[in-house]
C-alpha cells in the first residue's frame, strides 16, 4: 500500500512540474468564455491586412515552444537585447507574429483583465492561423501560464536548423514526445511558409566540391532559385517555400518533396531517407491522412514544457514580465 500511495504521488508529481494534466479545452468557459471568438476577430483583421501573418504566427508559436516550452517567452522583449527573440535563430521571426499576439492580448485584456496568459493567445492564434489559410480547424487545450525566464543565451541547440539530417530532426522533436510522424506533420507547416536566401544558399552554390548544386534540388527549381536568389543577394528577400500554392495550407508541400523541389535540406530529406519517406508519400496522396496528423501534432506540441496551476504568471502586457 505504501508503495502504490508513493508511486501515485510520484505519478501526480511529475503531471504537476509538466503542466499537461491541467490543460483543457473548456479551461476558460467561466473566466472569459468569449477568448477564442476575440482572439479570431484579432487574427482575421490581421490576416486581411497582410498574409504574413499566417507563416509568422505559426512560427513564431514553435519557436516558443521549443525553448522555455509553450511560455510565450519568446515575446518578452529586452532593453539589453538579451532575450530568448534576440538570439541569432529568432532574428528572422517575422514582426506580424508578435503584433498579432500582442493585438489580441489587448482586445482579451479590454473584456477579462489580468485572466489570459499570452502563451494561451498564441496557441489559439496559431491554430486561427491554419484556419484562415485553409488547413484544419481544432479544439486548443488551454490553461497555459507565461513563463518567468527570457534569454538568448538558452536558444542555441533547440531550434532545428535547415541542414539538420532526419536523425538529427528525431532526435530534438522527440525530446519533446513528438514522434517522426509528428514532425514531419509539422513541417507540413512549410506549405505556407517563407525563408531568407542565406537559409539555403549552400545547396545552390556551394554543395559539394563535384556538385556546387545539390542533386537532391530539381534541376529547374535550383535555376529559379538562383534566379531569385543570386550570390549577395538583399538579406531581406524571402522566398515562399512551397513554389505551387504559397498562400494555402494544404499538401502541396509532400507533393513538392517527392518532385524534388524541398527548400532546405531538412526538407528534402524527409523524402531522400527511405524511413520516413513512405510517410512523406502518403501525406503526398492524401491531403485529410496529412491534415489529421497535423492536428494531432499541433496538440501535442502545445503541450510542451508548460507551465500551469501555480507555476509563472498571467502576463498583463506580452512583452514583460509583471512588475
Amino acid at each position: 500500500m505504501v508503495m502504490r500511495r508513493g508511486f501515485t504521488l510520484l505519478v501526480l508529481l511529475i503531471i504537476l512540474q509538466t503542466g499537461e494534466g491541467q490543460l483543457s479545452q473548456g479551461f476558460y468557459n467561466t473566466t472569459c468564455p468569449k477568448v477564442e471568438s476575440i482572439v479570431r476577430e484579432v487574427v482575421s483583421q490581421k490576416f486581411n491586412q497582410t498574409f504574413v501573418t499566417v507563416p509568422a504566427t505559426l512560427r513564431l508559436f514553435f519557436h516558443d515552444c521549443f525553448v522555455e516550452g509553450c511560455d510565450a517567452s519568446v515575446i518578452i522583449a529586452s532593453p539589453n537585447g538579451d532575450a530568448e527573440k534576440d538570439a541569432s535563430d529568432n532574428l528572422s521571426l517575422a514582426g506580424d507574429g508578435f503584433d498579432t499576439v500582442i493585438k489580441a492580448k489587448k482586445a482579451v485584456e479590454a473584456k477579462c483583465p489580468k485572466v489570459v496568459s499570452c502563451a494561451d493567445i498564441l496557441a489559439i492564434a496559431a491554430r486561427d492561423v491554419v484556419v484562415l489559410a485553409g488547413g484544419p480547424s481544432f479544439e486548443v487545450e488551454l490553461g497555459r501560464r507565461d513563463g518567468l525566464i527570457s534569454k538568448a543565451s538558452r536558444v542555441a541547440g533547440n531550434l532545428p536548423g535547415p541542414n539538420f539530417n532526419l536523425s538529427q530532426l528525431n532526435f530534438m522533436f522527440g525530446k519533446h514526445n513528438l514522434t517522426q510522424t509528428d514532425m514531419i506533420a509539422l513541417s507540413g507547416a512549410h506549405t505556407v511558409g517563407f525563408s531568407h536566401c542565406s537559409r539555403f544558399a549552400n545547396r545552390l552554390y556551394s554543395f559539394s566540391p563535384s556538385s556546387p548544386v545539390d542533386p537532391d534540388l530539381d534541376p529547374v527549381y535550383a535555376q529559379q532559385l538562383k534566379q531569385d536568389c543570386p550570390q549577395n543577394v538583399d538579406p531581406r528577400i524571402a522566398i515562399n517555400m512551397d513554389p505551387q500554392t504559397p498562400r494555402t495550407f494544404d499538401n502541396k508541400y509532400f507533393k513538392n518533396l517527392v518532385a524534388k523541389k524541398g527548400l532546405f535540406t531538412s526538407d528534402e530529406v524527409l523524402f531522400t531517407n527511405p524511413t520516413s519517406k513512405p510517410t512523406v508519400v502518403r501525406f503526398s496522396k492524401k491531403q485529410n491522412v496529412f491534415k489529421e496528423a497535423f492536428i494531432t501534432a499541433m496538440r501535442k506540441l502545445g503541450r510542451v514544457g508548460v507551465k500551469t496551476g501555480r507555476a509563472g504568471e498571467i502576463r498583463v502586457d506580452c512583452t514583460a514580465i509583471n512588475s
